[in-house]
């Protein structure tokens, strides 16, 4: 396929000659939730001389080859915990079962790359607005606990993001809003470089918030729906890219900012902008950066459009193609053909549910957050006090990471007593605690398999941890005592984070996960939104205040982390 491609192409399976095999003869890799099911159904169909089943006739599918029986028995498995039983939802069943007997390939790892970068961008910009608010409280005469609305700003752009293009991409397709977010992003990251005055420059901060809130939800979802099965835990190993973003922009801040700013003993206000361009330079190669890795999605890596949406738009022969053109582009085979489909799910000439409105897609997409979705959460009182830990944790977390984080330059620029720290040791600091923080993530791969401490144990000794070391950053107002305790802090607390993304998906029910997993996420942006509220009045009457705050919603979030009832470690999700 030529490497600038039209990124809009519509696809038919002629373009992908070669991978369609018969599906009796095609590899098959049942799901868990119908293994069983089909094992019965083979069982009896089998039986030895004397009309009693033999002990090597249960089986899993893949014992017996795979029929389009034995392929409508899974999807009706699969279903049976559903209350969405349509000709729409059997026929993605069926996309899905194709898509995993592709497997993991070449496809799926450069779009693994691509989805990082939508978390890498996350962190780019929180860390990075946090990086300038020094500069911008001098520049434009804004007190130095008033600027910390700049994050506000940002938060506001997030939170609309992520509500906006999480429903919009079900409805305008995966395509078009995975890379509309970082084009967005990068363009007003760019603009936000000139900004003229302190409003002007937080307008621009909340208008690339709306391009950056969406990627985590739209790129995980996209990312999602062209994974197999079994490969599912590398929608958790994409956080790794988080302290990367924040790795990126502390390293950008640290060669332009102190070389390109006011005198460190300016008074806020008595700094022009023509001797203050280092926090424009920094923004300007953050918007660039950004910009760039939306080129690469648009213009160097050919997306195909999810077949579940090209199903919900009527449009099963595309669909069907690209299910072709993954297994082309992974040099593997597939069975899927549109007689298959329509075999199992109806014929679409005939059927009347397979193609969805506008209006169905939405109340679907807005359905995860029902009551009727949220119920079942509650269903025992282990699961039903699991989700009111797990969303307690979301939302504490939310608020305590950037009462610290976002204003961390300033917490290490302003101690409390003395002379300000010199600008060359702030972000030189700044840039060591992110390198270090970096392994946290690939450590709590590791540690979450440990006997007696697993998922559970790892996420509490880490959050523990992090209290510990936020409470210990104000102990003294030495840059180098300061500087131990921020890395070790952004170690455990990267661990922390590591471990919750993969706990929360795997503590809840399948049919309900994604209703779980997206108000823990809801309830941590709304936190965050209201963390430059309290550190702004806090600040007012300690410096300190919201660094004591933060710490002690780590410890909250610890506590309940003990109470939590089910551990996950070598246990398949429900």
């Amino acid at each position: 396929m030529p490497l600038l491609v039209n990124p809009f192409k519509k696809h038919d399976v002629s373009e992908f000659p070669g991978v369609l095999v018969p599906l009796q003869q095609a590899p098959h890799r049942a799901s868990i939730a119908s293994q069983r099911r089909t094992s019965i159904i083979s069982a009896h169909s089998r039986k030895d001389d004397k009309g009693e089943k033999t002990e090597s006739d249960a089986g899993s599918a893949s014992d017996i080859g795979l029929t389009i029986d034995t392929l409508r028995v899974e999807v009706e498995a699969d279903l049976a915990a559903s209350e969405l039983q349509s000709s729409y939802d059997r026929k993605s069943k069926v996309i899905n079962k194709a898509i995993q007997d592709i497997g993991m390939g070449r496809y799926q790892w450069q779009l693994f790359v691509l989805c990082g970068f939508g978390w890498l961008a996350d962190n780019l910009w929180l860390q990075g607005v946090a990086l300038t608010l020094p500069q911008l409280s001098v520049e434009f005469g804004v007190s130095q606990n008033n600027v910390r609305y700049t994050t506000l700003a940002l938060f506001v752009g997030l939170c609309i993001g992520a509500s906006f293009w999480g429903t919009a991409s079900d409805v305008i397709g995966r395509r078009l809003a995975f890379n509309m977010t970082l084009f967005l992003a990068g363009v007003f990251g760019l603009a936000a470089g000139g900004g003229p005055n302190w409003i002007g420059t937080c307008a621009l901060f909340s208008c690339l918030g709306l391009g950056v809130g969406g990627n985590l939800p739209v790129d995980g979802a996209l990312f999602l729906e062209f994974l197999p099965f079994q490969s599912g835990n590398l929608l958790t190993l994409l956080s790794v890219f988080w302290p990367v973003g924040q790795l990126i922009a502390s390293l950008i801040a640290w060669g332009f900012i102190p070389n390109y700013s006011c005198p460190d003993d300016v008074e806020p206000g008595q700094c022009p902008s023509s001797e203050n361009w280092g926090w424009r330079y920094f923004v300007l190669t953050l918007g660039a950066l950004t910009f760039l890795m939306f080129a690469c999605r648009f213009f160097l890596f050919h997306l195909f459009e999810s077949p579940k949406f090209l199903l919900s738009r009527g449009r099963q022969s595309e669909a069907v193609a690209v299910v072709h053109g993954i297994a082309w582009h992974n040099r593997s085979k597939t069975w899927l053909t549109e007689q298959i489909l329509n075999e199992i799910g109806g014929d679409p000439e005939v059927i009347t549910d397979a193609k969805l409105s506008t209006v169905e897609i939405v109340r679907r997409s807005l359905g995860k957050f029902s009551t009727q979705r949220v119920g079942p959460l509650f269903n025992n009182r282990k699961l039903g006090l699991t989700t009111v830990l797990i969303w307690f944790q979301w939302t504490t977390i939310g608020m305590a990471y950037p009462l610290f984080n976002a204003f961390l330059p300033q917490y290490l620029a302003n101690s409390g007593s003395g002379a300000p720290t010199a600008t060359n040791i702030v972000y030189r600091n700044y840039a060591i605690t992110s390198i270090v923080g970096v392994p946290g993530s690939i450590f709590a791969c590791y540690t979450v398999d440990i006997k007696h401490v697993g998922r559970k144990g790892t996420m509490a000794i880490a959050t523990l941890i992090t209290a510990i070391f936020i409470f210990c950053f104000t102990i003294s107002t030495d840059p180098n005592f300061q500087l131990a305790f921020t890395c070790l802090e952004a170690l455990f607390q990267n661990i922390m984070y590591g471990v919750l993304y993969a706990y929360t998906p795997e503590v809840f029910p399948a049919p309900n996960r994604g209703t779980g997993t997206g108000i823990a996420s809801f309830l941590n942006r709304v936190a965050g939104l209201c963390a430059p509220i309290v550190a702004v009045n806090a600040g007012n009457a300690n410096p300190k205040a919201p660094i004591y705050a933060s710490g002690g919603l780590f410890l909250a979030a610890f506590v309940s982390m003990l109470l939590l009832p089910i551990e996950t470690m070598g246990k398949q999700s429900l």
